[in-house]
């Protein structure tokens, strides 16, 4: 019996370890058609998404890396967190940093270790399909804000068919890498990545399961 939306929403996490078992082309066709139908302001339907797989994402994987060597950090456009990041949020994201490496056994001084997992984001973490979505260089945040609606749409209905992704912002800092494999145009802005395959059930990282914060922290109700 298929998932609920809320099913879907609650058991969906950022899977870190996926099975070297394929995924069909017409499965991914399938995902994004469902997908398609995410809501965007004025029914633009802004986004692009560049689907990689096969020997196009060995060849992929093996330029990034090419990059990193050269420069780890010459890539990247978008600044994906602010600068000097406040509470509540700098908390957060340190303790899902914290919680990853104790799964995956590195303690914080083994800064090496720490450094190979996060390489592993540029291999899709193993996953057999890579998405990569961009959008126009014109459009302001809504669109933004819409290409995000794709993107959890994608990851819902890859649940509902048993498989498992991960929304990998890490690839922005190769962006221009990536973009220049991709043949993406000038006039295009790389957001991010998403791996996408079958979970390995096995791997201790992926019982990682991120905090939420209780409603009274971001919800007002205003009755009167």
């Amino acid at each position: 019996m298929p998932l609920s939306v809320s099913e879907a929403l609650k058991q969906r996490i950022s899977t870190r370890a996926f099975l070297d078992k394929p995924v069909a082309e017409s499965d991914v066709r399938e995902i994004l058609e469902t997908a398609k139908y995410s809501p965007s302001g004025g029914n633009l339907q802004p986004w692009r998404v560049h689907v990689v797989t096969g020997a196009a994402r060995a060849r992929l994987i093996e330029a990034v890396k090419k990059s990193l060597a050269e420069n780890p950090f010459a890539g990247g456009e978008l600044r994906i967190y602010p600068e000097n990041l406040w509470e509540p949020y700098r908390t957060r994201r340190y303790k899902l940093g914290e919680d990853m490496y104790a799964l995956l056994g590195i303690p914080r001084e083994e800064r090496t270790a720490r450094l190979a997992h996060l390489q592993r984001n540029f291999e899709f973490f193993g996953a057999p399909v890579g998405l990569f979505f961009t959008l126009d260089r014109r459009f302001d945040k809504g669109q933004w804000a819409h290409l995000g609606m794709l993107m959890l749409a994608i990851a819902l209905v890859a649940e509902e068919r048993g498989l498992s992704t991960c929304m990998q912002e890490a690839w922005s800092a190769q962006a221009k890498a990536v973009s220049a494999f991709l043949g993406v145009p000038d006039e295009e802005q790389l957001y991010c990545g998403m791996s996408l395959g079958y979970a390995d059930r096995s791997a201790n990282v992926n019982s990682l399961r991120s905090d939420r914060a209780p409603l009274e922290d971001f919800v007002t109700f205003h009755r009167d």
